[in-house]
């Protein structure tokens, strides 16, 4: 019975995580839309590295990875903005990929779909 507990509070824990990482993504992204609707561009990454601390939550997100460098006018409004890689270890919750894209969506995907998804939109920069 105890073993079960503690797997159950291991995997609640895990899901905990990924909720507020996925919060402090939204929160960067209202961030980055309002700078746009004010500047008419996204922000570039020093931006980017002087809020991110003060996002709620951010210490869940884990490393995250801006990609504004890699965005043009042309970019597609599903093109990946930033993305957190977070491995998670519990029956509850696996491991995968927030992303944020340029029209401001927040999802949770497997490191599969990511991948796919980053190599399609720009093979030659895949990290």
């Amino acid at each position: 019975m105890t073993a079960l507990a503690v797997t159950a509070i291991a995997g609640l824990r895990d899901y905990v995580n990924r909720a507020e990482a996925t919060r402090a993504m939204e929160h960067l992204s209202r961030i980055v839309q309002k700078y746009r609707t004010d500047n008419g561009r996204i922000p570039p990454e020093p931006y980017i590295d002087s809020i991110k601390e003060q996002l709620h939550g951010y210490r869940r997100v884990g490393s995250l990875e801006y990609r504004a460098r890699w965005i043009d006018i042309e970019s597609a409004p599903d093109a990946i903005l930033a993305y957190a890689r977070r491995n998670y270890n519990s029956w509850l919750v696996g491991s995968g990929v927030i992303v944020l894209t340029l029209d401001g969506r927040v999802q949770w995907m497997s490191i599969q779909n990511f991948e796919q998804l980053m190599a399609a939109q720009h093979p030659e920069k895949l990290d």
